[in-house]
C-alpha cells in the first residue's frame, strides 16, 4: 500500500505541511532535524522511538509535520495497513488505521504563531491527507502535558490518573515532599545495604529482562507487555542518551531494576521489575528516589512515574506516594474518518468470529473495535 505525499502536499511561501515516512531516509533526516530543532525534544516523538512498534510492512513509522517562519507542529503516528488483517475483505479496498505509539503522543506544536489557527489549517491539511490514503480511523494517546499539543477535532476521553513528580525543588523540600512512607523505605534499603548502579549502554540487559519478566508474570500482565530482546537491543542502538537503566543492587545482584526513557525537560518510568523474594529490603523505593535525584541533577523538570494497571489501584497509590500532588490526567483520542469502511470491518469482525464458533463481543471502550 503506498501511502505517502511528502513535502508536495501543502506548501506556500509562509508554510510547509508534510507527511514523512521513515521508509524514506530524507524524510527521516527531515523528521530529526526538526525534532532537534524542538526544545522540548520528546523522546516519543523521535522517529526511532515510534519505530519500535513498526515492522516496516504491516506498519510503518509516519510523522505529519506543519513549519511556518514562526511556529511547528510535530504529530508522529503508526500507519498500520489493514489488508494484512484477517478481517480485511477485496471489497474494503486498500485501507489503513493510524495509531500512536505505546506511551505518550499526540500533535506536538511550539512557536509563537496562532494556535487555533494553526490547528484548522493542519487538521484540514492532515484530514485531506487521511482521505487521500483511505485511512478508516485514528486513536491518539496524549501527553500529560497538554499545553505542548494542538486541540484535536475527535472525540477525547479521560482513561485514568497518572503520576508526575516535579523536579522544580531543592533536594532537601523533594525529600519531605514525597510520603513519610517512603523516607522510611529508602533509609531502610540504604540500611540494607543496598546501593544503585546506573547503566546507559545496557549492559546488563540479561538480568534486567529476567527481573522485568518474572514481575510481569507475577502481575499476569498481557501479552504486549512482554517485548523480546531485540526491542530493547533497537532502543540501544537507536536511542542513546535516550534511556538509562538504574539498577538496585545487593550482595552483588540486582534485586530491582527500571528503565527510564529520557527527553529534554522529562524523565519518564518505563519498565522495571523487583526479584519478589527481596521486597523486604525496599529496593524499589531507593530505586525511584535515586531516579529522582538524577533526574534533578540532570537539570529536568519531571519525572513521569505513569499510572495504575487498573484505575487508582495499588501500583498508582505506590507512585503516587513519591508525588502526593502530582496527579494528572491521561487523555486518548480518536475518530472515524470513514463510518462506512469502519462498520465493514466490524461486520467482518463479527462474521469471521462467528464462523469459528465464537461469540464476539468488543473490549468497552476498545477503539477502533474491528480490532477489539
Amino acid at each position: 500500500m503506498q501511502v505517502k505525499i511528502g513535502t508536495e502536499a501543502f506548501k506556500n511561501q509562509h508554510s510547509c505541511f508534510q507527511v514523512w515516512d521513515t521508509a524514506n531516509l530524507q524524510d527521516t533526516e527531515e523528521w530529526i532535524a526538526l525534532w532537534e530543532s524542538w526544545s522540548q525534544r520528546e523522546v516519543h516523538a523521535h522517529p526511532n522511538y515510534v519505530k519500535l512498534y513498526t515492522d516496516g510492512k504491516k506498519s510503518r513509522a509516519y510523522c505529519a509535520c506543519w513549519q511556518t517562519t514562526d511556529t511547528c507542529v510535530l504529530y508522529p503516528f503508526i500507519l498500520r495497513d489493514l489488508t494484512f488483517e484477517p478481517l480485511w475483505s477485496s471489497d474494503v479496498g486498500p485501507v489503513a488505521d493510524i495509531i500512536t505509539p505505546y506511551g505518550y503522543g499526540g500533535p506536538y506544536v511550539w512557536g509563537h504563531g496562532d494556535v487555533q489557527s494553526i490547528a484548522e489549517k493542519f487538521w484540514a491539511n492532515f484530514d485531506g491527507w487521511a482521505t487521500q490514503q483511505n485511512i478508516v480511523s485514528e486513536f491518539v494517546r496524549f501527553s500529560l502535558f497538554r499545553d505542548t499539543l494542538l486541540s484535536y477535532p475527535g472525540k477525547e476521553e479521560h482513561r485514568q490518573q497518572n503520576v508526575v513528580r516535579s523536579l522544580d525543588l531543592d533536594t532537601d523540600s523533594l525529600w519531605m515532599d514525597v510520603k513519610h512512607k517512603v523516607r522510611k523505605n529508602v533509609n531502610r534499603a540504604k540500611g540494607n545495604g543496598v546501593q544503585v548502579e546506573l547503566d546507559s549502554t545496557g549492559k546488563k540487559l540479561d538480568d534486567f529482562l529476567s527481573l522485568y519478566e518474572d514481575t510481569m508474570t507475577r502481575r499476569n500482565a498481557s501479552k504486549g507487555y512482554y517485548f523480546p530482546r531485540s526491542y530493547f537491543e533497537q532502543i540501544h542502538q537507536t536511542l542513546p542518551g535516550q534511556f538509562m537503566y538504574f539498577h538496585a543492587i545487593h550482595n552483588e545482584k540486582i534485586i530491582s531494576t527500571e528503565l527510564v526513557l529520557v527527553s529534554a525537560h522529562n524523565v519518564y518510568s518505563f519498565l522495571g521489575g523487583t526479584d519478589s523474594s527481596c521486597f523486604d529490603l525496599r529496593p524499589n523505593d531507593l530505586l525511584k528516589y535515586e531516579i529522582i535525584l538524577w533526574a534533578k541533577n540532570q537539570g529536568k523538570h519531571r519525572f513521569i512515574l505513569g499510572g495504575g494497571y487498573e484505575g487508582e489501584d495499588g501500583i498508582y497509590q505506590y507512585k503516587l506516594a513519591f508525588a502526593p500532588n502530582g496527579n494528572i490526567p491521561f487523555f486518548v483520542g480518536f475518530r472515524i474518518f470513514c463510518s462506512d469502511l469502519y462498520d465493514k470491518l466490524v461486520n467482518n469482525k463479527m462474521t469471521m468470529m462467528k464462523s469459528t464458533g465464537y461469540e464476539w463481543i468488543p473490549k468497552n471502550n476498545y477503539f477502533p473495535m474491528y480490532r477489539a
